[in-house]
Formats: C-alpha cells, structure tokens, sequence
C-alpha cells in the first residue's frame, strides 16, 4: 500500500513557524480606510439629491461622541504606557490581546469616519443650500474629532508594544 502525495527527502528540514510578530497599523492602511470614507461621504449629497431625500444633517452629538472615543483611547493608551514601559509590569495575555484589538480596530474605523466627514463637508463646499454652511463646518469639527481617535487608537497601539528582553 503506497500513500501519495509530496515525498520529503530525509536531510530536509521541517518548515519553521511563522514568527508570532505584529507590525503597527500602517499609514498607507489608514490612508487607504480614510479614501473610502471620503468617496463615500463626497457621494451622500448627490445621492440624497438624486433620490430626493434631504441629506442629513450633522448635530452637535456626533463629534461630541467621537471625542469622547478619543478621551477613551488616550486614557486607556496612559494607563497602558505606564503599566508597561514604566512601571514595567506585565499584562495579562487577555487584556493585551483586547487592547490591541481595540486600539487596531478603532484607528482603521476612525480614519474611515474621518474620511466620511471630510468629504461630506466637502460636497457642501460652493453649495448655495440654506444649510450648506452648517453641515460643511460641522462635518470637519466632526472629522477633527474622528482624527483625534485615530492618533489616540494609535498611541494605545504603540504602549501595547513590548520588546524582547536580550
């Protein structure tokens, strides 16, 4: 009886696991999330124009709430950093698994919602809409806002990072 497949000759070696290793969120990652939010936040208004739906208005809560991600974020970034890279205490596989879940996932979801605002704010620009002038400035105080959470996502991602020691 003969098995099939891939024969291996004695002096080779096993292939060698792949490194356990995480590189930090990219800019052109980020870039790249924020380019799909801004096509897609540019082509709400003419959509809604086109459907005849009145587009949506930005109310003071949606930056307040992306703010309040990013106090959040930074928070938790400090209390990280200084746990780990100061007092130089370990954390619990969980807690760091889920910090940098947390931090990857927020900084990929804010430079979307970033992106979003920024080109909804840009589609009102020139607009002669009685409130084109209240949605545009709204949009980037919102979009300054999602920036914020995604430099904070950020620095959670960085205190995450341990080294190896020698």
């Amino acid at each position: 009886m003969s098995r099939e497949g891939p024969v291996r000759e004695p002096d080779e070696e096993p292939p060698s696991p792949p490194a356990g290793e995480l590189r930090p969120t990219g800019a052109g990652t980020l870039l790249a999330w924020a380019a799909v939010g801004l096509v897609g936040g540019w082509a709400l208004h003419p959509l809604c124009d086109r459907l005849g739906v009145v587009p949506p208005l930005v109310s003071g809560a949606q930056p307040l709430a992306l703010l309040l991600l990013a106090a959040i974020l930074g928070y938790v970034a400090w209390v990280t950093h200084r746990a780990v890279h100061v007092r130089r205490e370990r954390l619990e596989t969980h807690q760091a698994v889920n910090r940098l879940v947390l931090a990857r996932a927020s900084a990929l979801v804010a430079a979307l919602v970033t992106g979003g605002y920024v080109g909804y704010g840009l589609s009102w620009v020139g607009d002669h809409a009685e409130l084109a002038d209240e949605r545009m400035v709204r949009s980037f105080v919102a979009a300054a806002c999602a920036l914020a959470a995604v430099a904070a996502a950020l620095l959670l991602e960085r205190a995450c990072r341990v080294h190896d020691d020698p």
